[in-house]
């Protein structure tokens, strides 16, 4: 998963009973197994803005993340970029489990937005676990359908939905008053450009659904917006 060439900081220990919380499909390991992943050069800590995983690169192990947030997103040849979903502590990257279990490169790509501290398992490791630990195998494919699921509802909003509509549905999902982004960051996560999301959002400012200032904006009529976002 983490290129070779990628500056990392490795050896950091972590501890068992948080992974095991994180990951309860790892609990009925035997100890020596489980303490053969946690080996302190398969810990990996990550800035953020690094690009954990890019388009047509083979994966080189699966993540378990243990902090931190990777956002995965495919970016088209215009240089547009669309947020498919983002992995967070627990959760698993169905990317990476599809490349390997298909034998194929990543088609999209995973930028870390916070700092990142991760459990990368070898692909032998990831393989032994499918086919001998139940528990794991049964951990990977239930997040594939809840994966599924979220990126059917994706495609939906982006063919059905007015842009209008899937950015005020952004804009509550925050679930806060004064929101610290960009109008590229929205832009980006809408899978638009950042010209169309500045003349929207002046258009919510001049409904008074929202104030507009530097690198953020205030909701000023939630209810306003869930009835745009509900049309």
């Amino acid at each position: 998963m983490i290129p070779a060439t990628m500056e990392t900081k490795a050896g950091r220990t972590v501890d068992l009973q948080k992974v095991l919380d994180l990951y309860p499909a790892l609990a009925g390991l035997p100890a020596d197994r489980r303490q053969a992943l946690l080996q302190p050069q398969a810990v990996m800590q990550l800035p953020a803005g690094t690009q954990v995983f890019a388009e047509q690169q083979p994966c080189q192990g699966f993540p378990l993340l243990i902090e931190g947030s990777i956002k995965v997103a495919k970016l088209a040849a215009s240089g547009r970029e669309l947020v498919l979903y983002r992995v967070t502590p627990g959760g698993s990257c169905i990317i990476s489990s599809s490349c390997l279990l298909g034998h194929s490169d990543y088609n999209a790509r995973g930028i870390a937005e916070t700092p990142l501290t991760l459990l990368a398992l070898p692909v032998a490791d990831f393989s032994r676990l499918m086919l001998e630990h139940a528990p794991f195998r049964d951990f990977v494919f239930h997040l594939f359908a809840e994966r599924i699921g979220e990126l059917m509802q994706l495609v939906e909003e982006v063919a059905f939905a007015r842009l209008d509509q899937r950015l005020a549905k952004l804009l509550l999902a925050r679930n806060e008053t004064v929101i610290n982004v960009t109008h590229q960051q929205l832009a980006d996560e809408l899978g638009s450009v950042r010209e169309i999301v500045s003349r929207l959002l002046k258009g919510f400012a001049s409904q008074g659904l929202v104030m507009l200032g530097r690198e953020q904006l205030s909701i000023s009529d939630r209810t306003g917006l869930q009835k745009l976002a509900a049309v």
